[in-house]
């Protein structure tokens, strides 16, 4: 029996619904969310990320600019800049479009966003806030993401043994904190793999849930994954097509055709995580707003 598709549009559209309803309340008071991005030169993959978010974002009422800086710029003029937006209280929330050129050190860069405006939540006070299960700190959005779609499939992942591929702070160290907290909601046995990790696919094969974030193209195939396993592929990989105006196609890090003959439920990619993302980061903006507005 085929997968079951877990689309990420319909439940990003409900999400988009709800945050564009807490956006008219804000502005009905007078207060217009305001969202900041942050793009450093000219890596198409950022380009289209960022307008793709900024889009959005003005589609719901969101006040949205980005700023574009030369590859060129010093670390301490781009600290400058956040530290700007950092003191704006107009300004919501601030994002700063990874990856940066090498002479910037990113951590740094996350670290210099006022944490009640990193609505990305990568800096190390919401990083911490996550791993504590404190429900007031900004989750990062693709985890966030992922636990939103998992859930509105009615996914439990409580007892479950989840194994995620891939160690990075964006997708994987976080995600692994959300769900082994001590919840109802959570409560899962999980284990990271990497490129360090003796056995990987014997890891897979004994998954509940499984989920790919190590940026290597349909690495994920049928003998990786146990039959009815649910199956969350995050990884984006460029392929080469001659067939594509572009050149190349996008793909994720599961062999879709393969693995959704034996999964119970699987993620598409591109059209699963992707959607969730952006709804997570633009609700967590109008978040951000809400309570920057109530603490005054």
């Amino acid at each position: 029996m085929a997968a079951k598709i877990l689309y990420g549009k319909p439940i990003a559209d409900r999400i988009h619904n709800e945050t564009a309803r807490r956006v008219a309340a804000l502005r009905s008071k007078g207060i217009r969310p305001a969202l900041r991005f942050i793009r450093v030169g000219n890596d198409p993959a950022s380009c289209a990320y960022v307008a793709m978010k900024e889009k959005k974002a003005t589609e719901l009422g969101i006040d949205s600019h980005t700023i574009v800086l030369p590859e060129t710029i010093s670390q301490q003029e781009l600290l400058h800049l956040i530290d700007t937006f950092n003191k704006d209280d107009s300004v919501h929330g601030i994002l700063v479009q990874a990856p940066l050129p090498q002479h910037i050190c990113e951590q740094e860069v996350f670290a210099a966003v006022d944490p009640r405006k990193d609505v990305d939540g990568f800096h190390p006070e919401n990083m911490g806030r996550l791993l504590l299960g404190d429900p007031d700190g900004f989750r990062p959005c693709t985890p966030a993401g992922i636990i939103e779609l998992l859930r509105s499939y009615d996914i439990s992942w409580n007892g479950a043994d989840v194994v995620i591929l891939g160690r990075g702070n964006i997708v994987g160290k976080p995600l692994a904190a959300i769900l082994c907290q001590k919840t109802a909601e959570a409560n899962a046995t999980v284990t990271l793999v990497h490129t360090g990790t003796r056995n990987i696919k014997e890891h897979c094969q004994r998954a509940d849930i499984l989920v790919a974030a190590m940026g290597k193209a349909k690495m994920i195939t049928a003998d990786f994954v146990k039959n009815g396993a649910v199956v969350v592929d995050v990884g984006v990989n460029r392929i080469a097509d001659a067939t594509s105006s572009r050149g190349y196609q996008l793909v994720g890090d599961v062999d879709f055709a393969q693995v959704s003959e034996i999964a119970a439920a699987i993620t598409p990619n591109p059209g699963g995580v992707g959607p969730m993302t952006v709804a997570m980061l633009l609700a967590n903006t109008v978040k951000a707003a809400e309570f920057f507005h109530s603490s005054r």
